[in-house]
């Protein structure tokens, strides 16, 4: 009782000081009072908030609203690719697993040019109706090669039937290291190019959070993902690994805990080994979102306004995989994860530092966005109402919006 009773006196010395100006913190107010909570705790208010809305989009937040994987899966399809004329439709659309998070992230090196196309999820060795449905609407116009499907893993007997109309190329193989260094030889074969610049991911489970934030680099840029374990760097990895002549740029994801610094020494005698570090999968997200690197322009640097985010729950990581396209086209944006879908301090802090502010007028911009992937069930509306209010542009010298156009001093 005595913390909470602390707890609640700091909220209120931070209310009362700050006032109703300071837009940042409003929402680490906020923060106080929800990450004490489970996951459930938010729910049951966040139904009286969304009671009679039409939809679930702010005006600095756009959400993809379910939360099964397929859906998600489509729903960035045809926000990304409308296919309404032949310049907005896909070349390539690529079929992964979605029960094999290691072959879907690695799937996502494809999906940038010369592809140009969405990932889209295949289940239990299937091809749903809706995912056929979907093909059919972005009648793809095929790479380079002509190929318009990539199946990406196995399916069952007979599935690959319902894609007879179209080209399609298979990767049928099932191994983490084996298969991410296929789809390294299969984009060099495409581009004509080997990229220098590598990103190392560890392909165990307890890794998953902490890999698929590279997920989004992969579509947006050229550099593939390899896999490595803990303590080991597979044969797989050192032979895409060596076809760079010891001069490659490698990036490895992750803290100590999930790739040793056993493995980077293995893996320094490759190139040069830069660790995208973090204790949490959050802070590695944000850190990869803020990384660059001036000497190869690796990395994002998302360090000011002026940008998008993709935000997703820890809970549902395959969702981050399906929706990285966003980073391919439009805002251009990293992925972030909220820990099991909640506004963390870290996350506070790291939207603080890219708050927009204007002098004059907001017209003048910059803006900042964010896609919220997943339902209520995952990420509540109050957070997103918090989400909302850290990317919305503010006047640099304090004061409200009532007051731009005065230009006062």
């Amino acid at each position: 009782m005595k913390k909470l009773f602390v707890f609640f006196i700091l909220a209120l010395s931070v209310i009362f000081v700050t006032g109703c100006t300071d837009h940042g913190d409003h929402g680490k107010e906020a923060i106080k009072h929800e990450d004490g909570n489970q996951h459930e705790g938010h729910h049951s208010s966040s139904e009286v908030i969304t009671s009679g809305l039409l939809h679930l989009n702010t005006k600095n937040v756009t959400r993809l609203n379910s939360t099964n994987s397929l859906e998600i899966s489509i729903m960035t399809s045809q926000m990304i690719w409308p296919a309404t004329h032949e310049a907005n439709q896909p070349g390539t659309i690529m079929l992964a697993p979605v029960e094999n998070w290691q072959l879907a992230l690695a799937s996502l090196n494809l999906v940038h040019h010369p592809n140009d196309g969405p990932l889209l999820f295949t289940k239990g060795g299937e091809i749903s109706e809706v995912i056929v449905a979907e093909i059919e609407r972005l009648q793809p116009k095929g790479n380079v090669n002509g190929t318009q499907i990539m199946v990406l893993g196995t399916l069952n007997e007979g599935e690959i039937e319902k894609l007879n109309q179209y080209v399609v190329d298979t990767i049928e193989e099932d191994e983490p290291a084996l298969f991410a260094a296929e789809i390294d030889k299969l984009y060099s074969e495409l581009t004509n190019n080997i990229p220098t610049s590598v990103i190392i991911g560890s392909m165990e489970e307890k890794a998953k959070l902490f890999s698929i934030p590279a997920g989004s680099w992969i579509t947006h840029m050229d550099e593939p993902i390899l896999y490595v374990s803990e303590r080991e760097v597979p044969e797989a990895t050192i032979a895409a690994l060596q076809k760079r002549n010891g001069q490659a740029n490698i990036y490895v994801v992750g803290p100590e805990q999930i790739i040793s610094n056993d493995v980077l020494q293995q893996l320094e005698q490759y190139g040069n080994v830069i660790r995208i570090d973090g204790e949490t999968p959050e802070l590695v997200s944000i850190a990869f979102a803020k990384y660059r690197d001036p000497k190869t322009n690796f990395g994002w640097e998302v360090v000011g306004p002026g940008h998008g985010l993709v935000m997703v729950s820890t809970e549902t990581p395959e969702l981050a995989i399906t929706a990285a396209p966003f980073a391919h086209l439009g805002k251009h944006a990293p992925m972030v994860w909220l820990t099991d879908g909640n506004f963390s301090e870290d996350m506070h802090n790291y939207l603080a530092e890219l708050k927009p502010t204007f002098d004059y007028e907001p017209t003048e911009g910059p803006y900042n966005h964010a896609y919220l992937i997943g339902g209520e069930e995952l990420v509540s509306f109050r957070i997103q109402g918090y989400i909302d209010e850290m990317l919305e542009i503010v006047p640099a010298h304090g004061g409200g919006h009532h007051g731009h156009g005065s230009h006062s001093h």
